[in-house]
């Protein structure tokens, strides 16, 4: 193969997917900054929200500005964008949209998905290009992947070409600046390099098609992000479709997906399953009270081992599994509460 049949594969698919590919800028009303010198090479001060504060001493006019930036894409023709919830995570803050054609848009947050890193935006408009889904679940290691997005927040619509280089990886990303964390599990790995801007915007296959939000990656590191499967996505776009918001299902407990390290460390019995615990968060609770799976009678250190009698498989979140179910879903839960093997049934409720 020559270099122009080579190159002909990802540039075929950026074009495709380019059209539909938006950069979302995030502003807000903040103190006026005085006598505060802007980064290096920066069109305004401060464009991420961070590194910098007021100076001593100076007074807060109230002044609306840019405060950081992301990017999404579209999924519908009417002006539905999909980006990270991470992105748009602030309800205080003002989202404009910015179409490939440079035109711009207010961005209504119609839903941010309480389980994922993923929210949906709205934007009023026509006929605009979208970008095609594909199917995560036949994602193979070593599959050329292409990432395009808002690259550091000024570079808008970059492209970067890479390879799918880990599979079901599981990570913890910062949400705002409160220091709220979420954990999420079965995230795709991958050598892209994605930097900040990039946040929600698509991971491509060399057909043009989008398997993976572009989401975190690890500071410090060489090569190494991460993209939420758009599997995901899909079935949030579902729910805004049938319900009008992301409906997700709600047992109401924390706990730990068992493997054989946890086996040993804990002292267990089982090396499947799932260890309800409570996490290292100040007043973590390992059930909440009042929740389905405390009105089904399960208490901290049970191990639940199967879902309506499927056992749960080493190193499997429950929270998997439970994607498989809907609201007011009755299951049958088999947990092992000091070598007593109990059943007990309970309806999931839609989380808040």
């Amino acid at each position: 193969m020559d270099s122009t049949q080579y190159d002909a594969l990802p540039i075929e698919a950026v074009k495709k997917v380019y059209p539909g590919v938006v950069s979302i800028v995030i502003s807000k009303y903040v103190p006026t900054l005085h006598q505060v010198m802007p980064f290096p090479m920066m069109q305004f001060p401060n464009p991420f929200g961070f590194g910098q504060s007021p100076a001593e001493g100076a007074p807060a006019t109230g002044e609306k500005v840019k405060v950081g930036g992301g990017s999404g894409f579209i999924v519908q023709a009417d002006g539905l964008i999909l980006t990270n919830k991470h992105v748009v995570f602030d309800t205080d803050a003002d989202y404009t949209v910015i179409t490939n054609d440079g035109k711009e848009y207010p961005g209504k947050v119609l839903a941010r998905d309480p389980v994922s890193d993923i929210a949906v935006i709205k934007i009023e408009a026509k006929d605009l290009p979208v970008v095609m889904l594909g199917d995560s679940n036949k994602i193979e290691l070593g599959q050329t992947a292409i990432a395009i997005g808002n690259a550091l927040g000024m570079f808008r619509n970059s492209v970067s070409k890479g390879i799918i280089s880990g599979m079901a990886r599981s990570i913890s990303a910062a949400l705002g600046t409160e220091g709220e964390m979420e954990h999420l599990r079965g995230v795709i790995q991958t050598d892209v390099a994605i930097n900040q801007g990039n946040s929600g915007g698509p991971l491509i296959n060399l057909n043009g098609e989008a398997i993976g939000i572009n989401t975190a990656i690890i500071f410090g590191a060489q090569n190494i992000g991460f993209a939420i499967p758009i599997n995901w996505a899909k079935q949030d776009l579902d729910d805004i479709t049938k319900y009008g918001r992301i409906v997700k299902p709600f047992l109401g407990l924390l706990c730990l997906p068992l493997n054989k390290k946890l086996q040993n460390q804990y002292h267990l019995v089982r090396d499947k399953g799932a260890l309800v615990v409570r996490d290292h968060r100040p007043n973590s609770i390992a059930v909440v009270p009042g929740s389905p799976a405390d009105r089904a009678g399960i208490k901290e250190n049970d191990i639940i081992t199967h879902v309506n009698g499927e056992e749960i498989p080493e190193d499997t979140d429950l929270i998997e599994i439970l994607k498989k179910h809907r609201v007011g879903d009755e299951i049958e839960l088999t947990i092992l509460r000091e070598g007593k093997e109990i059943k007990t049934k309970t309806v999931l409720e839609e989380r808040k």
